[in-house]
């Protein structure tokens, strides 16, 4: 059977479904044809190949390549002040409500150019692809007019066309009300819904739909109105849903069959049962509930009961989560959140993909998927989760390459 490329003499945390835990197979093979995975599993199951390159991973890990399923790449300036302002007490909802937070960052993101938030946005992405990223979302959000949502969006496209991986662009234009629109949030919504949506998916700049649902964001009313419009014009919908309080946008999202609902702490029963029923993932930002200091973390053991997917995500932004660092998301993930070590790893992995709806495309190692590898010096997949401020990555292969 031929190959372009073999990875051979490797341990493989497969992650597919059907395989108990992590799906690990101690002495396995990975064969790749143009671009996607013909085999993954034992050596001694794996067919004859014929293969134009061989790599003899000589004992290490591979994972398939790790997801980031929640990113605010795309923005300008930094704020770096707030942090100070945070740390002498202020928070995050005074600091929103005084001008700073998102607005802030809007102004700078305004002032940017396309190109300039490119080659603002490439370092965060570089630091992802250094410890094995292969595919990023990235959302826009911080134009919050037609033109620098649109420009936000584009400039998101052309990350991939600067460095191999895979980029998902999200529109969230419904996450601050800008000045302009001050005490009329409602005819914001309609710019959303009537300019935005419709502009971003005729000109094929988003794979999704986000709001921002909370009392310093948008109502449960308003972000159904965006949810519709996301819909007519074909789009797929995620959420941020209760960061900071219960808006129940989570139950909202999942009524809209969303792909993931966001953030999670003040996450109610109805909400659950909702995301379980609709198949919503959860996506869990350990990184910005650190960061703010919050103290009510999201409610894991009724997640795992009612069988909801967890995803893991960096929440890289400028102002809650300058995190851009997957390794260290797990390791909080498990020591703030109590995640294990399997569900760590499924997090940027299987579940993230489902969390962006790419499952049938990436995030575990079976024929047919993308050949987007991880290829780790370490001992044990354990060491992904337990170490901080080390990176193990030894090689990163995206689509065979």
């Amino acid at each position: 059977m031929r190959c372009d490329r073999l990875w051979t003499n490797a341990r493989l945390a497969t992650l597919a479904a059907g395989r108990p835990g992590l799906g690990l197979v101690e002495a396995g093979v990975v064969a790749a044809l143009d671009g996607r995975i013909a085999y993954a599993g034992s050596a001694d199951e794996a067919p004859a190949f014929e293969a134009a390159e061989t790599v003899d991973c000589e004992g290490r890990w591979i994972t398939p390549g790790l997801i980031d399923p929640h990113t605010h790449l795309i923005y300008g300036g930094d704020r770096a002040g707030e942090f100070e302002q945070r740390l002498a007490g202020a928070s995050y909802e005074e600091i929103a409500r005084a001008g700073g937070g998102i607005v802030s960052t809007m102004r700078a993101t305004r002032a940017a150019s396309q190109a300039q938030l490119v080659e603002t946005a490439l370092p965060r992405l570089d630091a992802l692809i250094a410890e094995g990223a292969t595919t990023v979302e990235v959302k826009s959000g911080y134009g919050l007019s037609s033109a620098d949502e649109l420009k936000s969006l584009r400039a998101a496209r052309d990350l991939s066309a600067r460095r191999p991986v895979r980029i998902r662009a999200t529109l969230l234009a419904a996450h601050a009300l800008p000045p302009e629109f001050a005490g009329d949030a409602d005819g914001y919504i309609d710019l959303v819904c009537r300019e935005i949506i419709p502009a971003a998916a005729a000109e094929g700049l988003a794979d999704a739909v986000d709001a921002f649902c909370e009392t310093i964001g948008f109502t449960p009313a308003q972000t159904r109105r965006v949810f519709e419009a996301a819909r007519a014009n074909g789009l797929p919908v995620k959420l941020h849903a209760e960061q900071l309080s219960n808006q129940h946008g989570a139950a909202l999202a999942a009524g809209f069959g969303a792909l993931s609902a966001d953030h999670l702490e003040y996450l109610d029963a109805a909400g659950i049962e909702a995301m379980a029923a609709a198949g919503t993932v959860a996506t869990l930002l350990p990184g910005a509930y650190y960061f703010v200091r919050e103290t009510q973390a999201p409610p894991i053991a009724a997640l795992r009961a009612h069988g909801v997917a967890m995803a893991l995500a960096t929440d890289c932004n400028p102002g809650t989560s300058p995190l851009t660092s997957l390794l260290l998301t797990m390791n909080m993930a498990a020591t703030l959140f109590r995640l294990t070590v399997d569900e760590c790893l499924a997090g940027v992995t299987r579940e993230a993909a489902r969390a962006l709806g790419l499952l049938a495309e990436i995030g575990t190692l079976e024929a047919g998927k993308a050949c987007d590898l991880a290829i780790w010096d370490v001992e044990r997949p354990a060491e992904l989760v337990y170490r901080m401020g080390f990176n193990p990555l030894h090689a990163r292969v995206w689509s065979g390459r």
